[in-house]
């Protein structure tokens, strides 16, 4: 008498187990990287008017602000209880400026605690980091 091996119950048992790993991979990995927040609010100081101006950003989407197109990508708050740290990924356009080679007057990570380390250099408005959340 010749035994058979079931292959086909060999399959389903080795997809399973393929699909089972896969989705624990991805839940590990959601777990490490944070989740960006929904709206992201700034300052926006008017340096000739001496004028200043709180707003708040849906993130992805552009905000008109004066002669200013501001959109924030990505804004997070920190894990950290002790000393909270709030992030944002923003582009700032100028559209005064008519020169095409340089397309953002800004377009870097800026921090909430620190503007001075990624500087938003514009001769008439500063904008500044307020807060994330969702």
């Amino acid at each position: 008498m010749s035994l058979k091996k079931n292959i086909k119950a060999g399959k389903v048992n080795f997809l399973l187990a393929t699909v089972l790993s896969v989705h624990i991979i991805s839940n590990i990995q959601a777990e490490t990287f944070p989740k960006s927040e929904t709206t992201a609010e700034l300052s926006i100081l008017d340096k000739v008017s001496s004028k200043n101006t709180n707003i708040k950003i849906q993130v992805g989407k552009e905000f008109s602000f004066q002669n200013l197109n501001i959109k924030v990508l990505k804004c997070y708050n920190s894990q950290f209880d002790d000393d909270p740290e709030v992030t944002a990924y923003m582009q700032v356009k100028d559209n005064t400026m008519k020169n095409n080679d340089k397309v953002f007057v800004f377009n870097d990570w800026t921090f909430a605690s620190s503007p001075s380390i990624r500087p938003f250099d514009h001769p008439v408005y500063d904008v500044w980091l307020k807060k994330c959340y969702s």
